[in-house]
């Protein structure tokens, strides 16, 4: 378990259930402090999983991504609570999908080295064809979605360019980690008080926003390549978007802090760079963390990703 002192009080971290590439969730000790102490609206502007937002102490905090799939989990999660885990067990019923923390690995003629796919993957399949092919949007609905995001490679989240999700099967299952994970993230929802958007960050409202305001950025990085990216791709014109707004939000007081790479095999963002040297108010704060699931740190040292938080307070 993991504390730590947030706006003047211990508060426990809260991961999120979804397994989102390049969530923040192990940087979170150190992105955390840089943060004001107090913050009346907190904008979590790329929230994906919502490891950031989910573990802000503010008045307000919006979730805001442009896949409302995402958002419409979470109010999922947030509007039925605990009922929440109990239509998720009635899902993983109905399709017949593996339940390893009741029945074990031997029960399913699989074992916890090569997993679970070879049972699950017709069950999952129709899972994912009905969830495609639904016109349903109630909370039933993203349900459904979380199910497949349990059963699916990696517990992570694709979706083509006809907005079908389309991970193959993965080895794993609804276990009691992944639940107990669920069930904190669903009672720090209940607990806190915020809102959930799907705006393009060029048309999100900062009207609403002031002083006492936070917008959190974690976009897309343009050196570095994931599947939360590939779909539209993230391209020298929305990184260039992306700063023009950052620059929008400083001209009106408004505080942001941006999470980005400057450096990472071989390559250099000389764009961010160039931009955060432009305007002596930004900080460049260096972040010593690489991805346990990435090749970032090499023996060739020029190799490793250079992660950072740029604020402009």
């Amino acid at each position: 378990m993991q504390m730590l002192l947030n706006g003047g009080f211990e508060q426990e971290l809260i991961q999120s259930p979804l397994n989102y590439t390049g969530g923040k969730y192990k940087l979170l000790p150190q992105i955390l402090p840089h943060f004001p102490p107090k913050i009346g609206t907190f904008v979590d502007l790329f929230c994906g999983g919502a490891n950031v937002g989910i573990n802000v102490k503010s008045n307000l905090t919006i979730l805001n991504d442009i896949n409302r799939n995402l958002t419409c989990l979470f109010n999922t999660f947030k509007n039925l609570g605990d009922n929440s885990l109990k239509q998720i067990d009635d899902i993983i019923d109905n399709y017949g999908l593996s339940q390893s923390s009741k029945y074990g690995y031997e029960y399913y003629n699989c074992c916890s080295n090569s997993g679970l796919a070879p049972y699950n993957k017709d069950r999952f399949l129709k899972l994912r064809e009905d969830f495609n092919n639904s016109e349903d949007i109630s909370y039933s609905h993203y349900l459904m979605l979380y199910v497949l995001i349990i059963y699916s490679f990696n517990n992570q989240i694709r979706f083509n360019r006809q907005g079908e999700f389309n991970l193959p099967v993965g080895k794993r299952d609804f276990n009691q980690k992944m639940r107990e994970k669920l069930c904190n993230f669903i009672d720090r929802l209940k607990f806190i008080n915020c809102e959930f958007s799907n705006f393009d960050f060029r048309t999100f409202d900062i009207e609403r926003l002031n002083s006492d305001s936070l917008v959190y950025v974690d976009p897309p990085y343009l050196i570095t390549c994931a599947t939360y990216n590939e779909l539209n791709g993230w391209n020298e014109k929305e990184e260039k978007d992306l700063l023009a707004f950052l620059d929008k939000l400083d001209s009106k007081n408004i505080k942001f802090a941006l999470s980005n790479v400057l450096r990472s095999k071989n390559k250099e963002n000389k764009i961010l760079i160039e931009w955060a040297n432009s305007n002596n108010k930004y900080k460049i704060i260096n972040l010593n963390y690489n991805y346990n699931n990435s090749n970032y740190h090499t023996k060739n040292k020029d190799s490793v990703t250079e992660e950072v938080l740029i604020v402009n307070y």
